[in-house]
């Protein structure tokens, strides 16, 4: 995993999200809150992959809250 602060559009991001740990989760869930919180700040709006990214790793938080 990564120890930048932000995860652009254009960094790789996992496939598949169910095989990633736990605390790799949260933390690339950080780095998709900082940028998002960025590209706000900057543009006015998010990118439409950090939105997509963001919104999947919430998809993949709640499935694994009722697992």
């Amino acid at each position: 995993m990564s120890d930048k602060l932000h995860l652009t559009p254009e960094d790789q991001f996992p496939a598949d999200l169910e095989t990633v740990p736990d605390h790799e989760l949260q933390v690339l869930d950080s780095q998709v809150q900082r940028q998002l919180d960025h590209e706000v700040v900057l543009d006015g709006e998010p990118n439409p992959e950090t939105e997509f990214r963001h919104y999947e790793l919430d998809e993949e938080f709640n499935d694994r809250d009722k697992r």
